[in-house]
């Protein structure tokens, strides 16, 4: 029993070596080929200046590549504290806490940058689905679809509440839905549409269908506290 444990092992840990090392080989190819647009924000980002940086999209993604070491560090700080404490699943709930938040945080700040507008413009919306899809173009029809994916692909990773379609379609809209309210109400020069909330929340589907094998369910241990041990009868 224990020799056929120790020969699953290999196996699994080179699967595990080989998906980080695809992960990795994917944002470097990403990295590569918008190093050029990236790379134009990187002098004011590099200098700490607000302007040209952190309210362009370029800066904003620049910066969030930068801050990948740092997330991993979380990651690992989190996960050893957590294995210190006896808590099963340390790794993969330290990984889906940053991840969903690190993922999505910069992509929501980069929707909610003002237009040239902002402040004199007054809100518009477009409540009519499908309309504003063929002006979306491919280009913005994939940055939707990516706004949410990363609170959709780790959230029910973390979450065993949220562990079903279903749930990740509603989180993935009703967070969509804040975000519209919120470019409305601060009239930020932006067009509150539906179709970006249906796409938000088909763009978290289709990650959270990607990550399903490794959903959290409801027999795992869902906080940072290892379980009581069960008193002994006398």
């Amino acid at each position: 029993m224990k020799q056929s444990a120790s020969l699953a092992a290999p196996p699994r840990r080179t699967r595990r070596i080989v998906l980080v090392s695809l992960a990795i080989l994917g944002l470097a190819g990403v990295a590569f080929a918008v190093r050029r647009p990236l790379m134009m924000s990187a002098p004011r980002c590099m200098a700490g200046r607000w302007h040209g940086c952190f309210d362009t999209e370029n800066g904003v993604l620049l910066m969030m590549l930068v801050g990948l070491p740092l997330a991993a560090l979380v990651v690992w700080a989190l996960a050893r504290r957590r294995r210190a404490a006896g808590v099963t699943s340390a790794w993969r709930m330290s990984l889906a806490e940053v991840g969903m938040v690190y993922g999505t945080v910069p992509l929501v700040w980069i929707t909610m940058m003002p237009g040239p507008g902002a402040g004199i413009v007054p809100g518009r919306v477009s409540l009519v689905p499908l309309q504003d899809l063929v002006t979306m173009g491919p280009v913005g029809i994939g940055g939707n679809l990516l706004i949410f994916a990363a609170l959709g692909f780790f959230a029910p990773i973390r979450f065993a509440a949220l562990a079903s379609v279903p749930r990740i379609l509603a989180l993935g809209a009703g967070c969509s839905v804040l975000v519209e309210i919120a470019q409305y109400v601060l009239r930020l020069d932006r067009v509150s549409s539906v179709d970006d909330v249906l796409v938000n929340a088909a763009g978290a589907v289709l990650a959270g269908l990607a990550s399903r094998r490794w959903w959290s369910t409801a027999a795992e241990v869902p906080s940072d506290q290892p379980r009581p041990a069960l008193a002994s009868a006398d």
